[in-house]
């Protein structure tokens, strides 16, 4: 029997958009304990990583656009996990810092990610080998832009 590839459990699209909605559904209570949502949270990584950088490099890591990432970073700021200010070199870009609080979380961070693994069920070389699949996937239909 050819396979029909028009039903709904032979979508990748389908596949990705459930797997990507369970994820974030695993990380919701944990982070909602944090004060966090998970594009706040996203963001956060971000930071995490490397601190005071603008909007601009926010967005191109996240591959967000600035109207998106906008209000996630003002309540980030009036959560007072970050500042905002306009950079003194260039006035044009608006970089993002962490405050002493907002740098804290990132050791409460760390256990929200371990929880979110033992959820998984997959060891760390299995979640490596499907974010290496996934970053192929995102790098390919980038290209089609």
């Amino acid at each position: 029997m050819p396979m029909d590839a028009l039903l709904l459990d032979n979508q990748l699209c389908y596949a990705l958009y459930a797997a990507a909605n369970r994820m974030t559904k695993s990380y919701r209570p944990m982070l909602e304990r944090m004060g966090l949502t998970y594009p706040q949270y996203l963001v956060l990584l971000v930071l995490w990583e490397t601190d005071a950088v603008t909007v601009s490099e926010i967005g191109r890591r996240l591959r967000l656009d600035s109207g998106t990432l906008t209000p996630v970073l003002k309540r980030l700021e009036g959560a007072g996990f970050v500042t905002r200010s306009r950079r003194r070199s260039d006035e044009r870009e608006v970089e993002i810092k962490l405050t002493p609080h907002g740098r804290g979380l990132r050791a409460e961070a760390v256990t929200v990610r371990k929880a979110v693994m033992c959820q998984l069920h997959l060891s760390e070389p299995e979640v490596q080998a499907l974010r290496a699949d996934l970053n192929a996937l995102i790098e390919n239909l980038s290209a089609a832009d």
